[in-house]
């Protein structure tokens, strides 16, 4: 049962990447609402262009009108979203069954299934509130959250690393930078902001862009009610968004290079710094070619899936260093 247990979660693993990658896709190609209700798409299970026609969809037709690609994209990422709640809840299931099994995880487990309903919620929240950019942020990190969770689950038992002076502090700061930023990440996209600074490595032509609005730009709450899709924010707010990304990115970066030199210090623990320093080698090339390529959707979906690496590298190393032996 333990095999089963650890398979059940690298298969969590590999859904999660996918759910997170096609969620990606969705944003970036305009689908969120391409199925304007939920859980069906215009009351369907199964899109086809007799939707349009149908007198039960007419009021849904009449309020956005069926495209059917962007309504097949996002019924595709909520079948495997659901395929992925399926199997947390069987490791929760399994976790339980067996919990008085040596070396069984149970917390973590049982952690997954309010996180994967309170996604499912942010899923909903997502249609009905409109786009509204907090929710699709937390929606982000929900998926973010639930993946590094299952990897967790399926790495077991991580062979331990001697802590080098430092190195777990750094880890947890390391980490909770780079959270910060996929946040802000998050937030550029959500606000349509990845093509506010069309220079790099200025924004605006400017080492610090006079224009942008910082005010407005970090209203989390924004009014509920309007389609934000495409964005609502102002010019200047989002040369604001963009360039505090950027601002992040630095600090996130250097934080997360100290942490993969201090842990290639370690005896044992230079391929867990390797890996940190090439996911974010990557994820910066990445970061840099949306600027000067103008957001060509395969390097912002890449950007996406990047960075979701670099947070597995980083919970991997932070488990090894506090992982006693």
């Amino acid at each position: 049962m333990e095999k089963w247990f650890t398979n059940l979660a690298r298969l969590g693993v590999v859904l999660a990447v996918v759910v997170v990658t096609l969620g990606a896709w969705v944003r970036l190609t305009d689908a969120g609402l391409g199925c304007p209700d939920w859980p069906g798409c215009y009351g369907r299970l199964i899109v086809s262009e007799a939707i349009a026609t149908d007198p039960a969809a007419a009021e849904l037709t009449a309020e956005r009108p069926l495209e059917t690609g962007k309504a097949w994209r996002e019924m595709i990422h909520r079948f495997f979203a659901t395929g992925l709640g399926i199997v947390c809840l069987a490791l929760a299931g399994i976790a339980l069954a067996r919990r008085r099994e040596p070396g069984q995880p149970l917390i973590l487990p049982l952690v997954l299934v309010p996180l994967v309903v309170f996604q499912g919620l942010l899923g909903m929240w997502t249609v009905t509130l409109q786009l509204l950019p907090l929710v699709v942020v937390l929606h982000l990190l929900g998926g973010f959250a639930v993946t590094a969770c299952l990897f967790a689950l399926a790495s077991g038992r991580v062979p331990p690393l001697p802590e080098v002076r430092g190195s777990r502090a750094l880890g947890l700061a390391a980490g909770a930078a780079l959270i910060v930023q996929i946040f802000l990440g998050g937030w550029t996209s959500s606000n349509y902001a990845a093509v506010a600074c069309p220079d790099f490595p200025t924004c605006q032509t400017q080492w610090w862009p006079a224009v942008a609005d910082f005010g407005e730009a970090f209203d989390l709450v924004h009014e509920i009610g309007p389609d934000y899709e495409g964005g609502v924010l102002d010019h200047p707010a989002r040369v604001a968004i963009h360039f505090v990304h950027r601002l992040g990115a630095i600090v996130a970066a250097a934080l997360l290079a100290l942490f993969a030199f201090r842990l290639m210090r370690s005896p044992g623990g230079r391929p867990a710094g390797g890996a940190v320093l090439a996911a974010l080698a990557a994820q910066l090339g990445l970061g840099i070619g949306i600027v000067l390529l103008g957001v060509p959707l395969s390097i912002a979906v890449a950007h996406n899936g990047v960075a979701l690496i670099l947070l597995l590298t980083v919970v991997h190393a932070n488990q090894r260093i506090w992982q006693r032996g």
